[in-house]
């Protein structure tokens, strides 16, 4: 870096100092036992902004007040029923504004609403209902044929503890459940008086997680952790207030889009331009339409956008700024360019971690820094796990070398962990530089960069994911999850799954090897098909199945993985029968030259 290079850099630096005090003052951990909750701050956006504009979604826009009301009317409404502060709530819907409403409505009561991924169905999501002991579930029209296909397996009373929110005029509820919009239509608009006993330490949310092992979990999202995101988002991520716009194409199940987006418009009053699923190409159209300013982002997303064609006015938008994850150093540089994007705020966190990270200074190509106790500590992928030392504990890396992060669990610092109180514990590293201390594990590797001028705070990279899980499609998909569903295939032996590298894509595909009972010559390629897409959704559904004769174990008959990660899909070094599962197929192929070279220069359309 050059005098001036290094000058502007020190000078964009100092200009965030003022930004740093400020959340440094307001950030401080707040107590459990302070009343309040984004409900409450949706109340607070009603006193101060009532005629503003909070969502546009498909031709719809609801102010502040307009919006609170429809909400109160869900929550006076529920207030009839036998739901109690602390009972659960599972929603299951798309992007809309009744999803954000029904939120708001559980929250103003004191209820924890379980967000449900909209692409489950089967035993994934009689599981997600299952497993927060939910007292009802609310569906959308839009997903009320995948839950009427398990609502027999739940525990849950017909006509009574299903409620339905149509997705259009025409839409009629189904025998089973009660039209929430219909029912709650004459209940009172006002704010109910259960708010304001709502605390911090309350539980808010369910946000679910595939972590490592088995079903999805059910992280658990208190009302300060909640807030204290969105708090981050909103005064030092995004640098937000009431006159700016919101760009929300991500899964509001998903915390990215949930908290940090909503829940910064919910904190600095904020309006939010929805859409049900991210669209590359109508997304300028839009930005420019309803003069959005900033945009919550995950890497995928922005890797679309930079493929899509480049037009000499791409600069010319209202954005500003983003705040998201995943975004990869390959892509940041061009990204930020090309659309005239004036800050990023690469974020790093999980929603079930102590432990956040945020670009707050805004250099490229990192995640930032955290205030958070952290150690990054030696891990063997082939071995898949920690490295220790004689004495038995964990053996932190060298500045500038990729290792574990774990995140210290303290007061300051809660693991609020997940409903399962052994999956909870399986995140936790114990003794792991002192007898009786206490680590989340992220299953992350990251490594410290150089990043100029820092004010002395150490900034950090995303380097990769480790163990059972990867992320393929803007989801963690669990390969214990997805083997257990192979291993449910009448033919299949053993499997391994694990996540393999494409070029020119995010995170990593699924990949299956598999072994064929000993009566079994050949596998059943057309019914193995169909299984795996009734039994999983599109992002779980390995895109590589490799034959292999026999699976390779450890002398504990762990399966080995290293080699096979390696090795992927290449032909060069396969020598097994390899299949694909193309982009929109329903039935695997054989793989080829041909289609394997389309994969690795881009044009396969992963």
């Amino acid at each position: 870096m050059g005098i001036v290079e290094t000058i502007k850099d020190i000078t964009a630096t100092l200009v965030q100092v003022p930004t740093l005090l400020a959340l440094k003052k307001g950030m401080k951990p707040r107590s459990f036992d302070e009343k309040d909750s984004f409900a409450a701050q949706v109340e607070r956006n009603v006193e101060n902004f009532p005629d503003r504009i909070a969502i546009i979604f498909e031709g719809k826009s609801l102010t502040w007040r307009e919006f609170n009301e429809r909400a109160n009317r869900y929550a006076n409404y529920f207030r009839t029923t036998d739901l109690e502060g602390g009972d659960t709530v599972s929603l299951f819907m798309e992007n809309r504004i009744e999803f954000l409403a029904v939120i708001v409505a559980l929250n103003k009561l004191g209820v924890i609403a379980a967000l449900i991924n909209t692409n489950l169905k089967g035993r994934p999501l009689t599981h997600c209902v299952t497993v927060t002991k939910s007292k009802k579930c609310i569906v959308g029209g839009e997903l009320a044929s995948a839950l009427a296909q398990v609502k027999a397996e739940l525990n849950l009373r017909e006509g009574s503890d299903y409620y339905y929110v149509g997705d259009a005029a025409t839409d009629t509820s189904p025998n089973w459940a009660q039209d929430l919009n219909e029912i709650s239509a004459n209940s009172a608009v006002d704010n109910p008086p259960q708010t304001g006993q709502i605390t911090l330490g309350d539980n808010a949310l369910y946000v679910f997680t595939s972590g490592t092992t088995g079903m999805p979990k059910a992280a658990i999202l208190s009302n300060r952790r909640f807030l204290s995101s969105a708090d981050l988002s909103h005064k030092a991520g995004l640098k937000c207030t009431e006159r700016d716009r919101f760009y929300i194409c991500l899964p509001l199940y998903h915390a990215t889009g949930l908290v940090v987006c909503v829940g910064a418009a919910f904190s600095s009053g904020a309006s939010m331009f929805i859409r049900r699923k991210f669209s590359a190409s109508q997304f300028l159209k839009e930005v420019r339409e309803h003069e959005t300013t900033c945009l919550i982002y995950i890497g995928e997303l922005c890797r679309y956008l930079t493929n899509t064609p480049r037009l000499p006015d791409d600069h010319i938008n209202p954005l500003q700024r983003m705040m998201g994850n995943g975004l990869r150093p390959d892509v940041w540089m061009e990204f930020k360019e090309r659309f005239g994007i004036e800050r990023i705020t690469e974020l790093y966190a999980a929603s079930e971690g102590n432990v956040a990270f945020a670009n707050l200074l805004n250099k490229n190509c990192t995640i930032g820094m955290t205030t958070a106790k952290i150690a990054l500590v030696e891990y063997d992928v082939d071995a898949d796990e920690i490295v220790r030392d004689e004495a038995g504990y964990c053996i932190e890396v060298k500045p500038g070398q990729p290792g574990l992060l774990l995140a210290h669990i303290n007061t300051e610092a809660v693991f609020e962990g997940y409903t399962d109180k052994e999956a909870t514990e399986k995140k936790i590293i114990r003794r792991a530089f002192e007898d009786d201390d206490a680590w989340f594990n992220s299953g992350d590797l990251i490594k410290e960069i150089e990043a100029g001028f820092t004010l002395g705070y150490t900034h950090y990279q995303f380097v990769d994911r480790i163990g059972d899980t990867f992320r393929w499609k803007s989801e963690n998909v669990s390969t214990n999850e997805v083997g257990e569903i192979v291993n449910g295939f009448e033919q299949v032996k053993f499997c391994n799954v694990y996540g393999v590298e494409v070029p020119r894509t995010d995170g990593r595909a699924g990949m299956a090897a598999i072994t064929l009972n000993d009566n079994t010559q050949d596998l059943d390629v057309e019914a193995f098909s169909q299984y795996l897409v009734k039994e999983l959704p599109p992002y779980a559904r390995p895109v590589f199945i490799r034959l292999q004769q026999d699976i390779d174990v450890t002398g504990t008959f762990k399966m080995l993985k290293g080699d096979l990660r390696r090795q992927g899909y290449d032909l060069k070094h396969v020598v097994d029968p390899l299949y694909v599962l193309k982009p929109g197929a329903k039935i695997y192929e054989q793989l080829d030259a041909e289609f394997a070279a389309r994969i690795n220069d881009g044009s396969a359309g992963y």
